[in-house]
């Protein structure tokens, strides 16, 4: 699918994703409203309020009440009120700003290299669903500096306050996301109409399957190794003294990893391991995802492959979160109870993201070097037969 064909499915879905993220956030000021508290009790509206409120205009309560004590008194105080009040606009328009920004490359690679036609349209859906995420969060990362500055105390632990900004607004994203990979791959199934077949590469079974594990072993790196809870510990505990940028162990535990665990300890073993079930299930999304992609792709090129890898990671985090609020949630009738256990869904996407980059790159790279030496074996005439290609 060319460029020309997939760039307004993206630039529709974009616009779509940002209009919807806007639209919640203009929402939240509705949740004091008589009608809402009456349908909703007061802790299932104030969880809600939390999750609008990184991508609404009405600043924080909070925030205006800091500018008026830290401006002074008299005009002062106002003028200073204002600037505080207007870098927290600016936060905001740069937040929904590159939320497009961000939406439109990843999609328009996806769409191209991964286009919704017959047999590609669920995996086409779900990775710019993925996508989607990934984008929220870029967006709420780069405009967070903005947001900090507003509160009037930008210098002091800026990382350990630019993790818990990242980590924020994240459950609207998981729905919006979802509304706008639907359009989008919808446009593009249109657009994708009286192309011609696509080209697919046919790739060996065996090399496949060697770039899927070389993959999904960088996942399970940050998933077994770094998110083990005294190497987390261990992370989050870094805290060199270099001024603006010290304590950075927050913002590394962010972007790392993928989740945290421990051993059994008090815990039953029953129950513990149900909880790691989140986890193989996890290691098993990527797995299938990587084994699958290649032939899935118009072309397995890197930055296809490490996109793809992002979304397979991303994926597979919401499963295993979807998993464990299915578990924590078994035997609840009250919504609350359900609304609160799925305030940790949306988490670990940055890590995601690092560690979705690496592990498609390596893969990519393996499967490419496989590939070499099956064209090679092949090449001999007592290698030949020996793999057998694996396309759509």
């Amino acid at each position: 699918m060319t460029y020309r064909r997939a760039v307004l499915p993206a630039i529709a879905g974009g616009l779509l994703f940002t209009a919807l993220l806007w639209w919640a956030g203009a929402s939240a000021h509705a949740l004091h409203l008589p009608g809402a508290t009456g349908m909703l009790d007061g802790q299932a509206a104030a969880e809600l309020e939390r999750w609008l409120a990184p991508w609404s205009y009405d600043p924080p309560a909070s925030l205006q009440l800091g500018t008026e004590v830290s401006g002074g008194t008299g005009d002062a105080a106002g003028t200073a009120g204002a600037n505080y009040l207007a870098l927290y606009t600016t936060a905001l328009q740069i937040r929904f700003g590159a939320v497009f920004a961000f939406f439109i490359p990843g999609t328009l690679l996806l769409v191209r290299r991964l286009p919704p036609v017959h047999g590609r349209m669920p995996a086409a859906l779900l990775a710019v669903w993925a996508w989607g995420l990934v984008a929220g969060t870029l967006a709420v990362t780069v405009s967070a500096p903005w947001l900090i500055a507003s509160g009037g105390h930008g210098s002091y632990r800026f990382l350990p306050q630019l993790a818990s900004i990242i980590s924020s607004g994240r459950q609207v994203l998981v729905v919006t996301a979802l509304v706008a990979a639907a359009v989008t791959v919808s446009i593009a199934r249109v657009a994708a109409k009286g192309t011609g077949p696509l080209p697919h590469e046919a790739v060996p079974a065996r090399a496949a399957r060697l770039a899927a594990t070389t993959g999904t072993a960088v996942i399970a790196l940050s998933l077994v190794v770094l998110s083990y809870q005294p190497v987390a510990a261990a992370l989050q505990s870094v805290s060199p003294d270099i001024g603006l940028f010290a304590e950075p162990g927050d913002l590394l535990r962010q972007w790392l990893l993928l989740g945290a665990w421990a051993g059994p300890g008090g815990t039953p073993l029953g129950d513990w391991l149900l909880y790691r079930a989140g986890d193989v299930l996890l290691l098993a999304v990527v797995w299938w995802t990587l084994r699958r992609l290649p032939g899935l792709l118009t072309r397995a090129t890197v930055p296809a492959m490490a996109t793809g890898a992002v979304c397979a990671t991303v994926l597979g985090l919401l499963a295993s979160q979807l998993l464990r609020v299915a578990v924590d949630g078994a035997g609840s009738a009250l919504h609350w109870d359900l609304l609160h256990l799925s305030a940790t869904i949306g988490n670990g996407v940055p890590a995601a993201l690092t560690c979705g980059l690496v592990a498609g790159s390596a893969a990519a790279l393996t499967l490419r070097v496989a590939v070499g030496r099956a064209d090679i074996a092949d090449a001999a005439p007592s290698g030949q037969g020996s793999d057998r290609p694996e396309g759509l």
